[in-house]
């Protein structure tokens, strides 16, 4: 941003100018040894750059041959070429989505938002598209087992049900369960077997609400929550954004208090929020005012915020500790200033912490307003005090069986006791789709189908409802965990009749079954009012528990990563290779410092550290994270598995150091075990080369007086004085006559959650290179989201301001809590490319409809066109990536290869690719509306990204339609705030984006007066 004096970094290596990053800031690709991969040398590399032109191009056209096989009775509702949708839901571990599934010739490959659900509204996570490549997942078991050996099913019920009729305690043991028909099957199993019980718990455990709300307005609750509806957000090691209950729900919500228009009249209020955390989450990331805190610190601040509000409301105050912690004050009196429109929401898993909360949540008159107590989300029913007392029972040999539809072998903190103590349970029966960590200990695994198989349904919210239904018939020789039960219950196993029965005499209400399954959803619940209840906790006894809280020396912290999440999915390569929104790491979990702690523990990035927590060792690489708090480190959950398959076993499981449900522990020793490690991060590759006008931000106060405020509008001095860029060119300009696709992305509503990501890589086949690959730059996401930290300062007026001359305190100044704007980044489409004026074989051209389109077959592999992209959005094929077993992927086996997309070319060795504003889409829909003799209806024609995006922070259309969104957007925007990223140098992208407000007060520090003139800002 040229008129501020803020200074972007993509990440520490970047800002320190280590010699590193010097080294590689001009190379397209890191070519040094690597220690993940066997070291490619100067004379290897010859080799390749020496790959004849023939051979190239040879390779290019390699792509993999099909024998297309006709049918001889063709399916009634399929027709070759054309895409069926269905509406199902994603209900896994607690997770929920109301989905739309795209399937080609029987087989599903794509998945999108289900656009009627009040719950979701159309939103979809990384984590639940990527689940489609998990149906196809070839590592999973293909028939029952009993030990290592196959067993019939017939056999394995025979055996079960004898063992069962024997009679003694009986468990069923899962996570959350969101579907009332699968409860109602348990309740008829228990109602065979008296003795049996249901135990839920959740890998990442929200029970502390739960209690705090039975005890403070008598109901064992998880409210729901109503961001949209507040002013003044704040959230403490909560992140409900990325990881925190429904953030599919909650990140929608969030966006719409963040919207802003530069219209006449337009909307100039944003909602204000506050994060207070330890270790940088997208949640944080996205915040207005973000203050660090140790883990031991939660209780203490949110008490003393209580206090604060309490003081000026007249509420009652308890006693509690001091605490300094960064916008405090400042956050209490934006509270008081907007009670009755104010949330305030906490991660935290003890009693104590979340019954201020509610305290604090009642003085605000936030219950009836953002947070609804009528109607509860049912995403966290775990109960961690049955939980724990099944590992017990186990252990002292008091259940006869136990049957497992979850993993807590590797799911829960005492998991490690409960696979020991397993050998004591004469029966026991794990659901899991293969022989994982807790069903490998087990004596029969009687493997479900993935839930693109099933049947199902699910209740997110009270009075909320939906369907899942088979999209493909069944891959391998399993059965429903539901038929299971029902089977050895002596009812019938028919579980589709058994759903539709449940649904018609208790929840349809004499409405159509068949209108259901076709939206998917079924709603009687909405339009309800919020209700509210008066507080009835204790709050001197929450304070007293709170101040016997302590922590001491370096404090942990286990956190839940936005890609893996619990380790569910932990086989998904997809996943695997998205990087973190943050960190930007793939394919295993950090050791996350900060910049202080790490020089004050002797350890550095590149290093790798052993770290211990009462007696218990993990070894990790080391990563410098800015905005971590100092005397902490922070360490995701959901890696470490060892029986996952080949994708998943990566990384370090950290479940073991849960403790009392408590996410964090202190006294960790940190140890340094080796250095020279090259993380497979993506964070400083493709750099802006140096520039600074790439992102541009504001703050509200400027933009309300200036919808300009933030922009950098060059001028070029000319003969005939100051021109735009835009009007100096050589070039006579591409006439686009029918249409014109592009789009704008509000950087306001982006959290950097890589939904879209996954989704265009769904979309557009595009390949997963492995750990090794992505560390030495060659990853092939055709859409990156640059992750920007900002400091308020240049590093020399900084240093200045602070008496520093130089040296590693300035990095401290800039690195301890930096701001931070997410970017994403994919292929222009410039109408003047720069890419299109090099390619010698005219691979890369332009459309008539403002896309930079790619032939394949044409490309030669001369990356003169990577070379020229000034935005480095251009991806290569250094190998080939399917059917190679040196990319043990999904696209190395028949399986896998199942979820491409037919719609578009799998590309091969020695060709270029990068974003083709998902042209296929583009096509299709025009070819529709042909036929029906009309132009395209303006949303009907959406690119993976844009229709994935769950705050909606992409809008794509044609910008000579003047009635599209996008047209109505620039219209009101080009003269606010409207930017093309680097427009100085007039390439005309058909990629827009919208300035970053921040809700802060003040104003950003104006830069020098002769700069201002410079630039004519």
């Amino acid at each position: 941003m040229e008129n501020t004096n803020k200074k972007y970094w993509k990440g520490v290596e970047e800002l320190k100018n280590d010699i590193g990053f010097v080294k590689n800031a001009n190379r397209e690709f890191n070519l040094d040894d690597i220690e993940t991969v066997e070291p490619t040398h100067r004379r290897d590399f010859l080799k390749v750059l020496g790959f004849s032109m023939a051979a190239v191009s040879l390779a290019a056209c390699d792509a993999p041959v099909r024998k297309a096989i006709p049918y001889l009775n063709k399916p009634e509702s399929v027709e070759p070429g054309i895409p069926n949708w269905y509406a199902s839901t994603y209900a896994e571990g607690g997770d929920y989505c109301s989905i739309l599934v795209k399937t080609r010739e029987g087989r599903p490959v794509k998945i999108e938002g289900n656009k009627l659900s009040s719950v979701t509204k159309g939103a979809v996570s990384a984590r639940v598209h990527a689940s489609v490549l998990s149906l196809y997942d070839n590592e999973k078991l293909k028939a029952p087992k009993k030990g290592s050996s196959d067993i019939k099913w017939e056999d394995l019920d025979k055996e079960v049900i004898a063992a069962l009729s024997k009679g003694g305690n009986i468990r069923i043991v899962s996570n959350t369960i969101l579907s009332p028909t699968t409860k109602k099957v348990v309740a008829d199993f228990i109602a065979k077997y008296p003795s049996a019980k249901h135990v839920t718990y959740d890998a990442n455990s929200s029970y502390a609400i739960v209690q705090a709300n039975e005890t403070s307005f008598g109901q064992a609750i998880i409210p729901s929550y109503d961001f949209s509806k507040a002013s003044v957000i704040v959230g403490i090691n909560a992140d409900f954004l990325g990881t925190w209950i429904a953030p599919n729900t909650f990140a929608g919500q969030w966006a719409e208090t963040r919207k802003v228009s530069s219209a006449k009249g337009g909307k100039r209020t944003m909602s204000r929020h506050f994060q207070f955390e330890t270790g940088l989450t997208i949640t944080g990331a996205s915040a207005d005012y973000r203050g660090m805190i140790k883990p031991s610190q939660e209780g203490t601040l949110v008490l003393a915020l209580y206090n604060k509000v309490a003081a000026a409301l007249g509420g009652k105050v308890v006693g509690g500790a001091a605490i300094e912690v960064q916008n405090l004050d400042k956050c209490a009196k934006d509270l008081i200033a907007a009670k009755g429109s104010a949330l305030v929401v906490s991660g935290s898993n003890d009693l104590a912490v979340q019954t201020i909360v509610n305290a604090l949540n009642s003085l605000l008159g936030s219950y009836g307003s953002t947070i609804d107590l009528g109607t509860p989300i049912n995403y966290r029913q775990g109960n961690d005090a049955e939980m724990t007392a099944f590992i017990n029972e186990v252990k002292a040999g008091q259940i006869n069986t136990a049957i497992f539809l979850s993993n807590p072998v590797y799911d829960h903190a005492r998991g490690t006791e409960l696979g020991d103590a397993l050998s004591k349970v004469a029966t026991s029966i794990s659901f899991a789709d293969r022989a994982d960590e807790t069903a490998s200990k087990c004596k029969y695994i009687a493997p479900a189908p993935h839930y693109l198989e099933s049947w199902n349904d699910a209740e997110p919210r009270k009075g909320f409802f939906s369907l899942t239904q088979p999209t493909i018939s069944l891959i391998f020789n399993t059965r429903q965990a539901q038929s299971s039960l029902l089977t050895w219950a002596g009812l019938n196993a028919d579980y589709q009749a058994y759903l539709k029965s449940n649904w018609t005499k208790n929840i349809l209400s004499g409405k159509s079954w068949v209108q259901a399954l076709h939206d998917g959803v079924y709603e009687p619940g909405a339009g309800t009012a919020a209700s509210s209840a008066n507080f009835g906790g204790n709050i001197d006894v929450a304070a007293g528990e709170i101040a016997k809280t302590k922590g001491s020396g370096i404090e942990v912290s286990i956190y839940e990563s936005v890609a893996i999440g619990t380790g569910l999915q932990a086989n998904n390569p997809w996943l695997q290779e998205m990087p973190d929104p943050i960190s930007k790491v793939t394919w295993e979990n950090v050791i996350a410092v900060s910049q202080k702690t790490a020089t004050e523990q002797g350890i550095a990035q590149g290093d790798w550290a052993k770290v211990t927590v009462a007696g218990k060792s993990i070894e990790l690489p080391v990563l410098i994270q800015p905005g971590q708090a100092n005397g902490t480190i922070s360490i995701a959950l959901g890696y470490g598995r060892t029986a996952a398959g080949k994708s998943g076993n990566t990384g370090e499981n950290v479940y073991p150091w849960i403790s009392n449900g408590k996410y964090w522990a202190s006294d960790a020793k940190i140890e340094k075990t080796k250095d020279g490690y090259t993380l497979p991060q993506t964070q400083t590759h493709s750099t802006v080369m140096g520039r600074t006008a790439v992102v541009q931000e504001s703050v509200l106060g400027e933009y309300v007086n200036n919808v300009k405020a933030g922009r950098f509008e060059p001028k070029i001095e000319t003969s005939e004085g100051e021109k735009s860029p835009y009007q100096i060119t050589l070039w006579n300009g591409h006439e686009k006559k029918n249409h014109s696709w592009g789009m704008v992305i509000d950087l306001n509503s982006c959290t950097g959650c890589g939904s879209c990501l996954v989704s265009c890589q769904a979309e557009n086949n595009v390949a997963v290179v492995g750990k090794a690959e992505v560390a030495r730059a060659r990853e092939m996401h055709w859409i990156r989201i640059d992750r920007y930290y900002s400091s308020e300062m240049t590093h020399d007026e900084a240093l200045a301001e602070k008496g520093i001359i130089g040296g590693f305190q300035a990095l401290e100044v800039a690195a301890e809590n930096p701001e931070v704007v997410f970017q994403p980044m994919m292929c222009q489409h410039c109408s003047n490319a720069p890419c299109e004026t090099v390619c010698p074989v005219l691979a890369t051209t332009h459309s008539s409809e403002g896309l930079n389109q790619m032939t394949y077959n044409r490309c030669i592999g001369t990356r003169y066109c990577a070379n020229n992209c000034p935005y480095k959005v251009r991806r290569f094929n250094w190998f080939k990536y399917f059917e190679n077993d040196n990319f043990d992927f999904n696209m190395n086996n028949d399986l896998g290869r199942m979820v491409l997309n037919p719609d578009v070319t799998v590309r091969s060795r020695g060709v270029i690719e990068k974003c083709s504003m998902c042209v296929q889409r583009i096509q299709a829909g025009k070819l529709t509306a042909k036929k029906e003799r009309r132009r395209p209806v303006d949303g009907e024609i959406q690119t993976a990204c844009s229709q994935s995006c769950p705050t909606n922070a992409i809008t794509f259309g044609d910008m000579l339609d003047p009635e599209s969104q996008i047209s109505k957007v620039l219209e009101v925007e080009k003269e606010g705030r409207a930017f093309n990223v680097l427009e100085e140098i007039n390439v005309k992208p058909q990629m827009s984006y919208l300035v970053k407000i921040r809700n802060k007060d003040g104003v950003v520090k104006a830069a020098k007066a002769e700069k201002k003139e410079e630039h004519h800002s």
